[in-house]
C-alpha cells in the first residue's frame, strides 16, 4: 500500500506554479515538488499527482492519493475523465495532462480521498509549502509548454 499526498500553488492563476507530493509506503518517505513559470493551480495540482505515480517503481501498486483538489479527485473517483476520452476531451482543459495521468492509472489500483486544504493536515499542509516554495524559486522554474503554447494560441 502505497499512500500519496498532493497539493498544487500559482499565484495569479495563470501565474508561477509549483507542486508538492509526499510518498509513504511502510517506513519509505519521500517528498517531491517542481515549478514552472506560467501555469494554472489546477494543472498543478494534476501533475503533482502524475509525479507522484510516476515515482512508483512496481506496477499493479494500490495507491490511495491524497488531495485537496475536488477537480481531480471528482474527474478520477466520479468518471468524469473516463468520459472525456470518449470525446477526445474536446473543449476539456489539461488534456495533455490527463492523458499521462490515464497512462499512469492503468498501471496501479489508484483510489482517492478528499482532504480539505488548510485545515491542518499535517501531509497536506507539508505539500502545500513545498509547492509555493518551488513556485517561488525562481532560478529553477522550468517552462509548462503545453500550457504556455495553449495560451498563446486561445
Amino acid at each position: 500500500m502505497i499512500e500519496i499526498y498532493t497539493d498544487g500553488a500559482a499565484s495569479g492563476n495563470p501565474g508561477p506554479g509549483g507542486y508538492g507530493v509526499i510518498l509513504r509506503s511502510g517506513a519509505h518517505y519521500k517528498e517531491l515538488s517542481g515549478g514552472f513559470r506560467m501555469t494554472t493551480n489546477n494543472r498543478m495540482e494534476l501533475l503533482a499527482v502524475i509525479e507522484g505515480l510516476k515515482s512508483i517503481k512496481k506496477p499493479g501498486a494500490q495507491v490511495t492519493v491524497y488531495s485537496d483538489s475536488k477537480y481531480v479527485v471528482d474527474s478520477v473517483e466520479k468518471g468524469w475523465v473516463f468520459g472525456w476520452v470518449k470525446k477526445a476531451f474536446k473543449d476539456k482543459k489539461n488534456k495533455d495532462l490527463w492523458i499521462q495521468y490515464l497512462n499512469l492509472h492503468k498501471q496501479h489500483q489508484v483510489k482517492f480521498i478528499w482532504i480539505k486544504g488548510h485545515n491542518e493536515h499535517p501531509e497536506n499542509e507539508r505539500c502545500d509549502r513545498l509547492a509555493v516554495a518551488a513556485s517561488q524559486n525562481k532560478s529553477a522554474l522550468g517552462i509548462d509548454a503545453f500550457f504556455e503554447e495553449e495560451r498563446k494560441n486561445a
